[in-house]
């Protein structure tokens, strides 16, 4: 459980000009230091966790920024370079001409001990994505899982290292990662090609990746882990809803795609005709979202939690902290998520017909299900309760009778309040009675329209404006009814169009 922290400061501080790195040698925290900055005729500063300081009161010159790039790895296509065996990263600005105008000199360390949140699943086999913010550790714990990997169950481990940033510059890579391989990158844009090549030259048993951020690099992963590789990476968002609602990786987890119900089901699941529904099975087992260093929320089941929110449903996650030293862990539903993605799913085949309450009131419930017309018995007996519905306060004390309802697989429905609208609205999402306005449905829902019209009069049809992820889903509806559409506009206001034979677009 014990952090040990190595960053190699002073080979960072030896490639600055001395009227730079005198003062940060001499300065106190030096281990709270980030980054120093340098930007043609404008004061050095250092940025540590919690403020700035001016280094100097004299300008930076093109000399001082010379003297540090001739002391520093080579620039990348990314503008970024390092310092032989160490895992610093300096980024370059350059103006028009190409020639280097400011730098950025990031701290880099090594910090060992970080995995003890993940440690049993990264030991299992499972593939696992890490999220979180950008400066939350997601690279730190990438370095330590594959040194762990490596070392103590001594797996055959490649790292897939696009920026240097895992296992430092240099040909020699950083003692961090222990016996892991790594295959350097000769430019981001081959990323991509080089995960594909780790896996038919080397024989890994795991592939280590920082940073799956485009369309390519989330097909190679699934290539990857199709062929039996355990795959540890990260990718850019905070969380699992990030991932979902992303059209560039969302295939990560499994994608989305719409599916078109027949009216007689679409009745019969009392919902529109076009829902979304997973796609594939998704390229990583787990997704552990990286609150802060010592804090973690995991999602163990992809497939299930993407379902789920598909559908509506809420399922836990755990959440993981250390506290004195010792790992303490309990489940939490992830309430952001499921309001984000509230009503974007489809109903399901089985409505329950037996509601139990707990912390919310029997009476105010049995009149909101008169209300409402809905053919619901309210019972106390779990035994006998298709769903339990609770408040969000109740939920999150963690009673016998939940953990029971969860041991049983009693679906658990949670609402915000007591109140009567509260419970109204939850009944609703439930049983898919009210049209809702949430934009993922209304805009297939005006798709649909477009499309009876388009097979009436056979005239082009021009949409709404969208963001570029319901866009796609529009794009898919039509394909299913072989029409052919364009995104036309600029964004904000870019939009489908439905294209007819006659249409000169």
């Amino acid at each position: 459980m014990q952090k040990i922290v190595s960053d190699d400061l002073d080979a960072l501080l030896d490639a600055l000009p001395p009227h730079i790195s005198d003062p940060v040698r001499l300065a106190e925290a030096r281990n709270e230091l980030l980054e120093i900055v340098m930007d043609l005729g404008r004061t050095p500063e250092a940025r540590y966790l919690d403020r700035e300081v001016v280094l100097t009161s004299n300008e930076v010159t093109a000399e001082d920024i010379d003297f540090v790039v001739s002391r520093i790895g080579e620039f990348g296509d990314d503008n970024r370079a390092g310092i032989e065996r160490t895992l610093h990263r300096i980024s370059a600005i350059r103006n028009r001409k190409g020639r280097v105008v400011g730098l950025s000199c990031r701290v880099g360390r090594a910090v060992f001990g970080t995995i003890a949140l993940i440690q049993d699943m990264v030991e299992s086999g499972d593939s696992i994505l890490l999220l979180g913010r950008p400066g939350v550790g997601k690279t730190t714990m990438l370095r330590e899982v594959a040194r762990v990997l490596a070392d103590d169950l001594e797996k055959r481990v490649i790292i897939v290292d696009t920026s240097n940033e895992i296992a430092g510059d240099g040909d020699i890579p950083h003692p961090a990662i222990g016996r892991a391989r790594r295959m350097q990158v000769s430019t981001s844009a081959r990323q991509h090609a080089v995960m594909i090549e780790a896996v038919e030259n080397h024989m890994p048993e795991v592939i280590v990746i920082d940073e799956i951020g485009t369309e390519l690099e989330a097909q190679a992963a699934r290539t990857i882990a199709e062929r039996g590789v355990q795959l540890v990476g990260t990718a850019h968002g905070i969380s699992l809803d990030n991932l979902l609602m992303n059209p560039t990786l969302s295939d990560l987890i499994g994608g989305i795609q719409t599916v078109t119900l027949g009216d007689e089901e679409a009745r019969r699941r009392r919902t529109q005709k076009s829902i979304l529904e997973r796609k594939a099975p998704p390229t990583f087992d787990v997704v552990v979202e990286i609150q802060s260093w010592e804090r973690v929320a995991i999602h163990h089941d992809v497939a299930a939690m993407v379902d789920a929110t598909l559908r509506g449903h809420l399922i836990p996650l755990e959440v993981r902290w250390i506290e004195d030293g010792e790992i303490r862990s309990e489940k939490e539903m992830p309430f952001a998520a499921a309001e984000a993605m509230q009503d974007r799913r489809p109903g399901r085949d089985d409505d329950p017909k037996n509601i139990m309450p707990f912390g919310i009131g029997r009476v105010r419930l049995e009149e909101t299900i008169k209300k409402m017309n809905l053919p619901v018995e309210v019972v106390n007996d779990l035994e006998k309760a298709d769903l339990l519905m609770t408040s969000k306060s109740h939920y999150r004390r963690t009673s016998p009778t939940l953990r029971e309802a969860e041991q049983r697989g009693v679906p658990i429905y949670v609402v915000r309040s007591d109140r009567a609208s509260q419970i109204e609205q939850g009944l609703a999402n439930v049983y898919r009675i009210e049209e809702r306005s949430d934009s993922v449905a209304m805009a297939l829902r005006e798709m649909e329209e477009a499309i009876e019209q388009i097979q009436r009069s056979g005239e082009a049809v021009e949409l709404s404006p969208q963001n570029a992820f319901i866009r796609r889903l529009q794009h898919q509806l039509a394909e299913k009814y072989n029409l052919v559409t364009k995104s036309t506009g600029k964004a904000p206001r870019r939009r489908v169009r439905i294209l007819t034979g006659f249409d000169e677009d």
